[in-house]
């Protein structure tokens, strides 16, 4: 089964894809498969720093994903650039490891997207698995996670679609806003329904 594993930012959805890890389960990690596509020397990264300029470049040819992020958050046109430069460059690669776990036997593999709403990507996968929070509760996680102000915080939120579509586009949700412990209950639960443990 390929399961698609979402959330919205801070809504530890990279916790839940360490608990499927550590339940033997592999990972195909959207975030991981962004930084591949755009190490040093990529057509990828060519072409961002064609259409954002050279100085979203560090000196060492790595791209400043600070300088980046700080453009894309505040201008929708850009981010709408960005996103059509890198996502059919993360599909692809996305697509190349998962038909790889599963040509070497895997059963079941988790594709770990942020953005498989916004991105329209439910195709992708059998079962979406959305981890959810509460929104004061996502506020403060990432506002210390990031060290970020609320105005800061709340724009990274709303670039998103609201946790509560995402639910309604769910197979399963895990509702994070408590104990770890109470969310890998909950995780177990829906994998062993699943028949994936």
């Amino acid at each position: 089964m390929i399961i698609g594993l979402t959330g919205s930012i801070a809504s530890g959805k990279s916790t839940v894809a360490k608990m499927m890890k550590e339940l033997g389960l592999p990972i195909v990690d959207a975030d991981v498969v962004a930084r591949v596509v755009v190490e040093p020397g990529t057509e990828t990264l060519g072409i961002i720093a064609q259409n954002f300029g050279e100085d979203i470049l560090l000196e060492d040819g790595n791209l400043n994903r600070a300088k980046l992020g700080d453009i894309i958050f505040h201008e929708p046109a850009k981010r709408k650039i960005l996103n059509d430069i890198m996502h059919p460059a993360i599909r692809a690669e996305m697509i190349r490891q998962r038909d790889a776990l599963l040509a070497a036997g895997e059963k079941h593999v988790v594709m770990d997207i942020p953005l498989l709403f916004e991105s329209k990507l439910q195709h992708f996968v059998e079962r979406i698995l959305v981890v959810s929070v509460k929104e004061e509760v996502q506020l403060q996680r990432l506002m210390e996670r990031n060290a970020l102000s609320k105005e800061d915080a709340l724009a990274r939120i709303h670039s998103q679609l609201p946790v509560s579509v995402k639910e309604k586009g769910a197979h399963a949700v895990i509702y994070n806003n408590e104990k770890l412990e109470q969310t890998k209950e909950q995780l177990e639960k829906i994998l062993t329904h699943w028949e994936v443990i």
